[in-house]
Formats: C-alpha cells, structure tokens, sequence
C-alpha cells in the first residue's frame, strides 16, 4: 500500500485537479485536507468540463470515495450546489462522497464581515474571494466556530447560531456594516441544509484510519498552494489555512507516516490571483498575451489570473518546505507561440544573493528577479503524448528546469484533457500513478 499527495507549489490554479483525476483511477479514496468553496479544480473529460470547489475531483473516477476532510470549512449552500450538479452529470455522489463531521461550517455572516473588512478605509486589501473562508477560520482558531456535527445536532445548533449571530451583528454595526438579514430565517434554512447533508457526514478521520489497516490507497488533494499557506506563503496575501504538506495531516487526521509520495505540480510559467507581490509578473501586453492563451480565470471568481514567468528560486523554496518526489508541470502548450522564454533563475535584495524568500511581503517585493532567455520551440507541443515527440527545445526547456530544480519533472501537460498528459517512463510520478503496490513501494 502507497498513499499519494498532489499540491500546487505557486500561488494556486496549477492544473492540480488534472493530476488528480489522473492518478485516481488507481487510488481507492481521495481526500481533500484544507482550504473551502474559494479553491477551484477544473478537470476534462472528452468534451465535458467539470468544475468543483469542495468535492475531491478524484471523486469523477467511478468506484473511488471522496473525502472532504476535517481541514475543510464548509458553506453547506456550495457543497449541496456541487453534489446536485454531480449527480445531473450522472456522477454517483451518494455512495462515494464523505464528509467530515469535525469540518468547520461557514456562515451568512462571514462573507459579510470578510467584505468589510476587505473594503474598509486604509485597510490592506488582501485580495480574497469574499467567501468567507478567512473569517470562518478566525472563528476556528478562536475556538467559537460550529462545526458540521453541531449544525447538524437539534439540540446544539439553534442556540449556538442564535448567539453568534448576535455577536457577529454586533460586530457588523460597530465596523458600520449595514446588511441585513433575518436571524431566524437563516436558521431555518440551514437546518433544512443540515437534513440534505446528513447522509454524507460521518467520522472521516476514523474511516480514513481504517482505510490504511485495509490496505487500500489514498490520494490526498492539495487546494490553493505553498506560496499561500498561511505560515510559508507571502504573508498575509494568503489563504487562511496550510495548503502544504502539513496540512495534509491536520486536515485529515492521518499521521504523516503515511504520506508515502509528495508531488507537486506547477505551471509552466506563473499565475497568482489577488494582492501580494508576484517578482516575475509580467506587465503590458507580454502578460494580457500569456492570459489569453493560458485562457487564465478563476475557476471560482471569473477573475483575470496576473500571469508571469517560471520562478525557479520559488519552487527550490516550494520543494524545500513540502520534499517533493516528483514534479508536474502543466500548460507546455501555452509557450508554444513565444520566441524566447524568460525564466527567473535567482534573487538579489540589496545587493545580496537570497537563498530563502524573505519573511515579510514589502522586502519580497522588493527583490530584484535574475532572468535568463531560452530559445522557444519552433513545433506546437499542444496534445503531445510521448516525450521524446516534443519540439527539441521545448525538452531543453523541461531539462533546464529539472537541472535548476534538482528534481525530477515526471510528467508534463500538453493541454486541457486527460488524455494530453506526457507521463515520463521510469520516472517516480510514473511508479506512483500506476495500479501496482509494488512499484510505488
């Protein structure tokens, strides 16, 4: 038995989902640890495209159980939205779909108070979905959120909401928000939420648990990414939880022994959404061209992804906080048309060689990225199934990469679908997203 973990080593919307998906047809359960309906995965099959916040993609592999793991704040209205479209797309959401009972629960009242606070005066602006997942967390952390076992609890959950409610309205007047909303009317309806998920939420640490004594493989599902988990990322243009490896642990309650294989995946290139410094960002018309083609929008949002240049000194980070086995590298396709491609190969701040990203945002920012140019690829790559068929100097651009990285890129996309995948003979992430136990031992 061999447990598998996909994350994203940028700022998020790497093609995570599509690795996922990949590899889930030879893993028993997929798992997602952290994060909540701000994450999105979108993955193609044939000409159908599925997009999905909360629920693990590898739950689109018929026979697999998806888990949406204690690490998850949930929004009830989301998750119920995405297993309705699910099951209309004919995806067998009853009996392969779990839901922590230990997962925190998010509110009318969060959205409101994290669009407060985004808006207010002299406030920095972090750049959130505003879907509440930051708030929702603070309560978490706080130890005053509700948990899905007590939505779900006749006895607990009516006087629990009443009583926060009132505090988070109260809060709302006094930072001069002015949304109201019925009390009473929302209890209602989350009750009435709480009915419709109830056959889906148990104990999914335990059942996780007894998975593993089972024997069976798990494939753990990162959402957003290293740069923005709330301790190694550029602090505080950042997600609310830990969207690397160690969150994988806390958000599942699986031990870290049974994290067999890391691999992380990023773009050919780079894309972040919201605030925070982005050292490769490229501006004018050389980023509007790398947008159009990379068709770069959120999943979630629609909104226009701020697109760049491949950052090695960032994913040396990246592999240095999650100990990678293996590297995934998506959206070949869309430097196809470039004549040059620009790759950061070291920072400089104030004269000096960094080695590690600086802690604080402001000093992040200002470093000065070192580039070099590499000859782009005179072939389309878009569709490509075997390595060796690539345009030559699109394989000394992953060679130049591996080299830089001192890791293994074992595998590349080529393109939106499944079956655009290159997975590189005798590589780990080969051994890895086969059937065979033995060869991921």
């Amino acid at each position: 038995m061999s447990n598998l973990a996909v994350l994203g080593l940028q700022w998020g919307d790497e093609g995570k989902g599509k690795l996922i998906d990949l590899a889930a047809e030879h893993y028993d359960v997929v798992v997602r640890c952290q994060g909540g309906n701000n994450a999105g995965h979108t993955v193609q099959v044939a000409d159908r495209v599925y997009k999905l916040s909360l629920i693990p993609s590898g739950v689109l592999r018929p026979g697999k159980i998806g888990v949406v793991g204690n690490g998850v704040v949930i929004n009830p209205e989301a998750l119920l939205s995405e297993i309705d479209t699910l099951r209309s797309l004919g995806v067998d959401v009853e009996s392969n779909l779990l839901v922590s009972n230990r997962a925190h629960v998010v509110f009318p009242y969060h959205p409101m108070l994290e669009r407060s606070s985004e808006e207010s005066p002299g406030k920095r602006r972090i750049g959130t979905t505003s879907r509440g997942i930051g708030p929702c967390y603070e309560d978490k952390v706080a130890r005053r959120g509700i948990r899905v076992a007590e939505l779900l609890s006749p006895t607990h959950f009516p006087d629990r909401f009443r009583a926060m409610a009132a505090e988070k309205s109260a809060v709302a007047e006094a930072l001069g928000v002015h949304e109201p909303w019925d009390v009473e009317a929302a209890l209602a309806r989350y009750q009435g939420l709480a009915e419709r998920m109830r056959p889906f939420v148990t104990e999914t640490g335990k059942y996780l648990n007894q998975a593993i004594q089972e024997g069976k493989r798990l494939l753990f599902e990162g959402a957003q990414a290293t740069m923005l988990d709330i301790d190694f990322g550029t602090y505080p243009y950042l997600t609310s939880s830990n969207a690397t490896a160690g969150g994988l642990c806390t958000g599942s309650g699986v031990s870290p022994r049974f994290l067999h294989h890391i691999v992380g995946v990023a773009k050919a290139y780079a894309t972040r959404v919201g605030e925070g410094p982005f050292l490769t960002e490229a501006h004018g018309p050389a980023g509007d061209d790398l947008r159009e083609a990379g068709a770069e929008y959120g999943t979630v949002t629609g909104r226009p992804r701020r697109c760049g240049w491949f950052d090695i000194p960032l994913l040396r980070y990246a592999h240095a906080i999650n100990h990678l086995s293996s590297l995934f590298i998506t959206k070949l396709d869309v430097l196809d048309h470039l004549d040059t491609v620009p790759v950061c190969t070291g920072y400089r701040y104030k004269g000096a060689t960094l080695d590690w990203m600086p802690a604080i945002a402001e000093e992040y920012a200002e470093v000065e990225p070192v580039y070099e140019e590499l000859p782009g690829w005179s072939g389309p790559t878009a569709g490509i199934t075997d390595f060796e068929q690539l345009p030559g100097a699109a394989k000394d651009y992953i060679a130049f990469l591996e080299d830089r990285l001192e890791i293994e890129i074992g595998g590349v996309s080529t393109g939106p679908k499944r079956e655009e995948t290159i997975i590189r003979e005798g590589s780990i992430l080969e051994r890895v997203t086969v059937a065979s136990d033995a060869a991921c031992a």
